[in-house]
């Protein structure tokens, strides 16, 4: 027996709501992008490379250390996060540094912890 969402007792279609609704969606791009930047999220890993990002510019070095991982495997993730235009990267002599790409991340991620932790 599994649990289901209720439903309407009766069918009853609001139209306008259902225009509107209709009338704002993104595009079926738009809406795949966003369905595969949401995976990204999905990786543990990942999001645990964001939240120390959140906290500071770091290099790889010093993720690996916060995190307990290799390096390897840092950059493995950095790279998938790179191309989800979820960090950037600068390089210094020969430490590269990574932060959260833009304010949008940095939202994203307040938003996220707020909402788990309520």
């Amino acid at each position: 027996m599994g649990i289901h969402a209720e439903c309407c007792d009766e069918q009853c279609i609001h139209k306008n709501l259902v225009d509107k609704v209709l009338a704002e969606q993104p595009d079926e791009d738009a809406l795949y992008d966003l369905a595969e930047l949401f995976k990204v999220f999905g990786d543990s890993t990942r999001v645990r490379i964001l939240i120390a990002l959140f906290e500071a510019e770091l290099c790889v070095c010093d993720i690996s250390e916060a995190l307990g991982m290799t390096q390897s495997a840092v950059s493995h993730q950095l790279q998938i996060l790179r191309t989800s235009k979820l960090v950037k990267s600068r390089r210094e002599g020969k430490q590269v540094y990574y932060s959260l790409a833009d304010d949008h991340v940095v939202t994203i991620m307040a938003q996220g912890l707020d909402h788990i932790l309520e």
